[in-house]
């Protein structure tokens, strides 16, 4: 950066939008020297923080209690009588989101960066405009990320609520139809379920979770049946309509359902309405992502973006990770890409699900494999009574050993595949899980005491 660029904008960083990657972004580059503003239209943060994984992992947490009570019978624990109180769940929730909020405004008032609230426009390669004024900058930053959408369905639009307001809902509600087959569907289903909420999950497809591992899908989609979702496949909603209180939601085979709240799980788009991308010659995808090259880079040499707003890889750690390395090229001295290779994954539905690597489909497709798998009831469902079982599988390239893809459905998964996640990045290979000495007794254990390949 040169001195008389230095003089001739506003600032050297404007980001638009204060998520995880844009917050990142904006206070690395801010420690690197340059003079950094970013631009919010709503509660820094972001989606994860105040409309997405943070709130909704503290309510999945409140629900996981149902299930620890239920299981403690067969331990010898009496909890006749136990209720749970939703009010003060998103009570205590809110508070939480306050005080995080509270946090990424210290970040980056402590970072040096300017925070200007209001509704970010881009109005040239180097032009922000919000709430009438205009600010200049060398580079602008768009770190904007999603925002729920419904589906064309007559009276979903007037009838639906999205993952934005199920999590300030007032009361539970006894019946519930969430329509989608995602990662945000399961785990609504599932800790709605766990409270005490009859829900009907409506998906397109044989099973939820398109993308994953096809045994990951058939043992999720079995053991959510078991613990009293109603799965509907192969379903789409023709209509909805309201009669008092409830909602008459009829399904394209005629099936007619009646619950007090729907909710549209059926994907996110790059919030990019209004931002201005398409006026100064920013390129998109069909589905209005931003096109990067691997330095985040868009069509404009001056404009980059990360995140989902991108729809590389739409989670937290990498939209941080791909803030960072920007920050860190720009302004750091530091130029590198952030890989997208190897990256895992969770699902907080009940059973968990956890992933790093491959499916076995994808594998398949790239080398000869070696299927390791195993189902067991794990430990403590033996003295709850609970049939349900937890299942792993590792995917192994016959040629080379190397591990290609890791997965697991059962309690812990998400923090158990952490430690595994950072095995298969560096390369590990079966011998490798092999050697390891597993600690007993533990579920975890199981990844490195596969001996036998399935037999296929």
């Amino acid at each position: 950066m040169t001195q008389s660029s230095k003089q001739a904008y506003d600032y050297d960083l404007i980001v638009i939008g204060a998520g995880s990657g844009g917050v990142r972004a904006a206070r690395i580059s801010a420690a690197h020297g340059a003079k950094v503003a970013v631009v919010e239209e709503s509660r820094p943060g972001g989606t994860c923080v105040i409309r997405g994984c943070v709130p909704k992992k503290l309510l999945v947490y409140g629900a996981a209690f149902a299930n620890e009570f239920e299981d403690a019978a067969g331990f010898g624990w009496d909890i006749t009588g136990a209720t749970h109180d939703w009010s003060k769940l998103i009570a205590a929730k809110d508070v939480e989101i306050d005080r995080l909020e509270g946090i990424y405004r210290t970040l980056l008032r402590n970072a040096g960066a300017n925070l200007i609230e209001g509704k970010g426009v881009i109005t040239g390669a180097h032009e922000v405009s919000v709430n009438g004024k205009s600010y200049s900058a060398e580079r602008i930053l768009i770190a904007v990320g999603g925002w729920p959408y419904l589906p064309d369905i007559p009276g979903l639009a007037e009838h639906a609520i999205t993952s934005n307001e199920v999590l300030d809902l007032k009361e539970r509600p006894n019946r519930m139809l969430i329509q989608g087959g995602g990662y945000i569907a399961l785990e609504f289903a599932s800790l709605l379920n766990a409270l005490g909420t009859e829900v009907h999950l409506v998906y397109r497809a044989d099973m939820p979770l398109r993308g994953f591992d096809e045994d990951v899908r058939a043992h999720v989609t079995k053991a959510m049946a078991d613990r009293g979702v109603h799965m509907h496949a192969h379903a789409q909603i023709a209509s909805i309509a309201n009669e008092g209180a409830e909602k008459i939601v009829t399904l394209q085979d005629g099936t007619e359902l009646r619950v007090d709240v729907v909710m549209g799980a059926t994907g996110r788009k790059p919030k990019i309405d209004g931002l201005g991308l398409e006026d100064v010659g920013v390129a998109l995808a069909p589905g209005g992502a931003v096109k990067v090259n691997d330095a985040s880079q868009s069509s404009v040499a001056s404009i980059y973006a990360v995140g989902d707003v991108t729809d590389r890889i739409n989670l937290t750690p990498v939209a941080i990770g791909e803030g960072h390395a920007l920050a860190d090229t720009l302004y750091g001295n530091k130029p590198r890409i952030m890989s997208h290779d190897t990256i895992a994954s969770a699902v907080f539905s009940t059973p968990q699900i956890a992933t790093v690597g491959l499916g076995e489909a994808e594998a398949a497709e790239r080398a000869e494999i070696t299927v390791f798998e195993s189902r067991f009831r794990a430990m403590r469902n033996t003295l709850s009574g609970r049939q349900e079982q937890t299942y792993m599988k590792l995917i192994v390239n016959k040629t080379s050993d190397k591990v290609m893809g890791v997965h697991m459905v059962g309690p812990d998964a998400a923090e158990i595949m952490q430690g595994i996640a950072i095995a298969v990045k560096m390369g590990a290979t079966k011998a490798d899980f092999d050697a390891v000495v597993g600690i007993h007794p533990t579920a975890a254990e199981e990844f490195v005491t596969m001996r036998t390949p399935r037999a296929d």
